[in-house]
């Protein structure tokens, strides 16, 4: 059995398999990442690249960050799921949607990213190390 981490799209038509073990696990509190979780923030697992395969067809989207980086969005074609992400200011690493896993128990967040931009309904785990930004900005 592998342990690789798998998933991708609610439909399967946009997957991933990831030979590696995650660098970064968190959840990000970032505006772009409340408003596209619909909700305080978006959970994630982070890759080098170079382990990661991703198969089918995703539609692309490309939004500034606050360093000024592109973050390049990918969600499926079919189903609108979003899957993963890819940085330009951080070419080496891939993010999967921690809820795109397809067993997402084998996420364990580290952290909490963008902890200035927090809504006060929004409660997190007290106990996770908090970042204003990036760690990396």
């Amino acid at each position: 059995m592998s342990n690789n981490y798998t998933g991708g799209c609610r439909c399967g038509a946009l997957h991933y398999e990831i030979a590696a073990e995650p660098m970064f696990m968190n959840h990000c509190q970032c505006l772009d990442c409340q408003q596209l979780s619909g909700t305080g923030h978006g959970s994630y697992l982070t890759f080098l690249s170079e382990h990661a395969v991703q198969t089918g067809q995703a539609l692309r989207r490309e939004l500034p960050t606050d360093s000024g980086n592109m973050k390049h969005h990918a969600s499926c074609v079919d189903c609108g799921s979003p899957v993963s992400l890819t940085f330009s200011g951080m070419p080496a690493l891939f993010t999967v949607h921690a809820a795109s896993l397809d067993d997402p128990s084998r996420f364990h967040p580290h952290a909490i990213t963008y902890a200035k931009r927090a809504q006060p309904w929004d409660q997190l785990d007290a106990a996770l190390q908090r970042f204003e930004t990036s760690p990396n900005a």
